[in-house]
């Protein structure tokens, strides 16, 4: 062998010996590392082992426990408590329940309250920024409205914001498709559904509330409440009553109608009034219902009663004749009648037709104080009324009666009542002394004479209502007329008190009526409260409450059934 193939031969060992050595060194440095990562793996292992161990025992804690109550704000309920449709006497829609949705959220999982509240600015401005800014700050709850009862847009965009932790639950919202029509025979509900007034509040204190709160409530299942209502006759009164304020510059007027065989309200309107559709920013004035929850001294209205109390007692007939020349002077206050009242010796028909406080006052002073509250009493006016609707208010007296107090009432001062109690007890005077107290529930009249009570004879009753008549013919209430459909009734024009005095400004006026006269059917009371203005410039009763019964005969008297008799012996238009 070359020298050259030797020393190749001996450097290709001397490289295997080399590499064969540091081969051989390698297995003791990996299976060092190789531990070290076992022993790390297997504490991995045991930490996510632990870990997972608590969340799961968490989950099985918090599984068992109720879930707490979001501070302060109780848990909705899914749906709202359905309500029965409200209807009137023939069918139509007053109040329904329609599907809604409203706004809530989850304040735990709001990542920024104040850009959640920025964003529902732009569909809500009026949003109470600091009250929903409270809420969604407060981690400790689980749930909060935001806003109840969106309109279907308003959701659109609540979800086109994009905000997270915020959702919707179905509810019930109340609507009244006539609006401010009947609002306050209606009444209204809150947000959750229950009645706050009206007829809604009557279902309620009938049992509707406390089947609610039972959850025994299903809209499936509820039959409509029919009312005495006609919705087409509700509908001209109203027009007329807040036609009467502009018209007649009035700070409030009214009217109703009652069917004297049932005591059936057929019709009835205070205004200023609101929309139970929107109450909250409707309301102000308009929540005070005037013709059942406002009481007002009637004025000469109340001679109507003055007149059938003399002649019922029999210490006064049609025939005898007063002395009305000179006022009558008691306790330094002096009775006087209006300039237009004959200064002379007057029969009782003419004390009616030319409306004479001094003549009044002579016949009940011949009956005495103490018959004369008896009789009030017996009429309902000294009480308060009983019917459905809630609203109603009891009349006010004098504290101790005495002579003066006997001799103002007689002619409507001193006793103020409500102008539905007095319509009602107007209604006894015409129909055969029956006194029905008023219902808002359809009534027949077989179920009327069964809680109907006498209150005059029916002669008294045949007397009133000629000098209704008589009245409606020659007297002050002849701007009711209607050809054909022969309205009487008693007007009255009643001086405010203004700081404890009369004040020789502003009044309180109001007509008494029913129709067909010779055989009434209806009974019509109206009002206008501090009018400024009357038809022929005047502003006593008989230029803006009588015409109102005018307007509302002339546009109800065919929905209402009546027929017009042209005969000769109709009331001859004024």
């Amino acid at each position: 062998m070359s020298m050259v193939h030797f020393l190749l031969a001996r450097s290709n060992r001397l490289k295997t010996v080399g590499a064969t050595r540091i081969v051989l060194r390698r297995p003791h440095g990996t299976r060092s590392r190789s531990l070290q990562a076992k022993s790390r793996l297997r504490v991995l292992m045991i930490a996510l082992l632990m870990a997972y161990a608590v969340i799961f025992g968490k989950l099985i804690v918090l599984g068992n426990q109720a879930e707490p109550e979001s501070s302060g704000i109780s848990r909705a309920p899914q749906m709202t408590a359905s309500r029965p449709e409200i209807v009137d006497r023939n069918g139509q829609l007053l109040a329904t329940d329609i599907q809604t949705m409203s706004l809530f959220a989850e304040p735990m999982k709001i990542v920024d309250a104040d850009e959640a509240v920025e964003k529902l600015t732009t569909v809500f401005p009026d949003l109470d920024r600091k009250g929903v800014y409270d809420k969604l700050t407060n981690k400790r709850s689980h749930f909060a409205w935001l806003q109840r009862q969106l309109s279907p847009k308003q959701q659109s965009q609540v979800l086109d914001l994009g905000i997270p932790a915020l959702g919707f639950r179905p509810e019930v919202r109340r609507f009244y498709p006539g609006g401010r029509t009947a609002a306050h025979i209606l009444g209204y509900v809150d947000i959750d559904n229950r009645g706050v007034s009206g007829m809604e509040k009557y279902l309620d204190q009938q049992g509707l509330s406390d089947l609610a709160s039972a959850g025994l409530l299903d809209g499936k299942n509820l039959e409509p409440l029919q009312l005495s209502i006609d919705l087409r006759v509700q509908n001209v009164v109203h027009d007329v009553v807040v036609d009467a304020l502009t018209r007649y510059e009035s700070k409030a007027a009214g009217a109703v109608i009652l069917d004297i065989r049932t005591g059936e309200v057929l019709a009835m309107a205070s205004a200023p009034d609101f929309d139970p559709n929107d109450p909250q920013n409707t309301g102000g004035d308009g929540w005070l219902n005037r013709m059942s929850n406002g009481t007002f001294e009637m004025g000469s209205t109340f001679k109507t009663f003055s007149m059938a109390m003399a002649l019922d007692s029999g210490l006064v007939k049609l025939t005898d004749t007063f002395d009305a020349r000179n006022p009558i002077r008691i306790g330094g206050f002096t009775i006087h009648d209006d300039a237009y009242v004959p200064r002379k010796w007057l029969t009782v028909p003419e004390i009616f037709r030319h409306s004479s406080n001094i003549g009044t006052a002579k016949m009940v002073d011949i009956i005495g104080m103490d018959t004369q509250r008896a009789y009030l009493e017996r009429f309902g006016l000294l009480t308060r009324m009983q019917t459905e609707l809630p609203e109603v208010k009891a009349p006010s007296q004098p504290k101790v009666w005495k002579k003066i107090n006997s001799i103002t009432v007689s002619f409507g001062h001193g006793v103020a009542t409500t102008p539905l109690q007095t319509a009602v007890a107007g209604a006894a005077l015409v129909d055969g002394g029956r006194l029905i107290e008023p219902t808002f529930l359809p009534r027949t009249a077989a179920a009327a004479n069964e809680v109907a009570r006498t209150v005059v004879k029916p002669g008294t009753s045949d007397t009133i209502r000629a000098l209704f008549k008589l009245n409606g013919e020659q007297g002050s209430g002849r701007s009711a007329d209607v050809p054909g459909f022969h309205v009487g009734g008693k007007t009255g024009t009643a001086n405010k008190v203004i700081n404890g005095h009369y004040s020789h400004v502003l009044s309180f006026n109001a007509y008494l009526a029913a129709f067909p006269i010779d055989h009434p059917k209806y009974v019509i009371l109206s009002f206008c409260d501090e009018p400024r203005k009357g038809d022929h410039g005047m502003t006593f009763a008989t230029n803006n409450a009588a015409p109102m019964v005018r307007d509302i005969v002339a546009r109800s008297a065919a929905m209402l059934g009546v027929q017009p008799d042209f005969g000769n012996n109709f009331i001859t238009s004024y």
